[in-house]
């Protein structure tokens, strides 16, 4: 089993992150970390944080020559902004002039956090609960991504829409119709072709509607939420086990994307919009590829039963405005229990292009859990032995199996 763990405050002294479980010589440099680091950061709309922290991960264990050792990974990410806030959050003794924040903000952590852990001060909700802790995860599931690139398996994503401002040429119904190349797709080229934008949207008159609604959100101290979806390609068929409810490959992918910050909403292939069609508009009907099985459609998504078909994974997200507003609205001030307007704290006004990104790596996380149970290894070139001998045997398997039962 692999895992990660991650430790730090957004105004603390840094981020860490320690990795377990990889096998040993999977490719890895801090460059490879530092650039989906940079794509965490990017995105029109983003707050004033993202101007003073240029994230780099720093490795200090667990790789040497650029290949993992099988052994824990550490990667330490710095906050620049630390030095604005040594005395607000110093781990020594409290300077007594420091101000104690009472104020919750609605949609945050600020008020469940001081209720849970019986704090006297929100900003020890607000520091931890950030969403700045996901920097910490990008660099501990670029690990995943590596690994995964191994396999050619890849993880990409694009915004649909931001503010309720869509294509009018939505991209999805080319993913769930298979009107891709499939055994040439790569779903990074999604991420590819959507960080050109700023919005990373394609469509570039959507990309202008959107722009202009942020502007607008800025123009009144308002957020703006939106959608996104992430997909795999090469995952193999096989990942996953219905004879559970948590080694459900569906289950678990919900579960990693639901965890990311403000993101309220999951769907696995064509979610919601299966619910108000027939059977037989849903179903993907199996037919005969080449040397293999495959789907005429993929509206389930790539999964099936909690296993994986060997289609793309295909995963739709909605993330929530942002819970930090510049024209607050109303909230309770906790040391006199009286109605007040909700505390202003620096923020972003959109961040879906960056969630879209968390997304891939939660994504990437989760898909090299599933692999690894599977195919175990200690070493890179144990889990691809393991793993070419089982992709070489799929399809001969099924028949093989049918006919010894029909013999019978």
């Amino acid at each position: 089993m692999i895992r990660f763990l991650t430790a730090g405050e957004s105004h603390g002294k840094a981020l860490t992150t320690i990795i377990e479980g990889f096998p040993s010589n999977v490719p890895l440099t801090e460059e490879y970390i530092n650039f989906h680091l940079k794509r965490r950061q990017m995105g029109y709309g983003r707050g004033h944080r993202m101007k003073i922290e240029t994230d780099t991960a720093e490795a200090l264990s667990g790789i040497r020559f650029e290949k993992t050792l099988g052994s824990p990974i550490s990667l330490l990410i710095k906050n620049k902004d630390w030095e604005n806030w040594t005395e607000i959050m110093t781990s020594g003794k409290k300077n007594s002039e420091v101000e104690k924040i009472t104020v919750p903000r609605p949609g945050h952590a600020d008020l469940v956090g001081v209720t849970k852990y019986n704090y006297d001060d929100i900003r020890n909700s607000i520091d931890r609960s950030s969403a700045r802790e996901t920097a910490a995860r990008v660099a501990a599931c670029s690990v995943a991504r590596s690994f995964l690139e191994q396999f050619n398996i890849f993880v990409g994503s694009y915004v649909e829409s931001i503010g309720g401002i869509y294509s009018k040429v939505p991209y999805s119904e080319t993913l769930f119709n298979n009107e891709i190349d499939l055994e040439n797709f790569n779903a990074w080229t999604l991420s590819q072709d959507a960080d050109k934008s700023e919005v990373r949207v394609f469509d570039k008159d959507q990309e202008d509607e959107i722009i202009k609604k942020i502007q607008l959100a800025k123009k009144n101290g308002d957020t703006l939420g939106g959608t996104f979806f992430v997909v795999a390609s090469g995952v193999p068929a096989g990942l996953g086990s219905f004879m559970h409810y948590d080694r459900k490959l569906n289950a678990e992918l919900s579960k990693s994307i639901m965890s990311i910050n403000a993101v309220k909403a999951v769907e696995i292939g064509s979610g919601f919009f299966s619910a108000d069609v027939f059977g037989s508009e849903s179903h993907d009907e199996i037919i005969r590829s080449g040397n293999t099985l495959s789907r005429k459609t993929n509206r389930a998504g790539g999964i099936e039963g909690g296993i994986s078909t060997g289609l793309p994974i295909i995963l739709r997200a909605a993330m929530k405005p942002i819970a930090t507003l510049m024209s607050p609205i109303e909230s309770i001030d906790l040391k006199t229990m009286e109605s007040i307007i909700s505390r202003r704290e620096r923020s972003d006004f959109v961040a879906v292009p960056a969630c879209a990104v968390i997304a891939e790596s939660m994504m990437a996380w989760t898909i090299a859990e599933f692999l690894l149970e599977k195919f175990g290894g200690d070493s890179l070139e144990e889990t691809k032995n393991n793993y070419t001998t089982y992709c070489n045997s799929l399809f001969g398997r099924v028949e093989n199996n049918f006919n010894a039962a029909i013999k019978q």
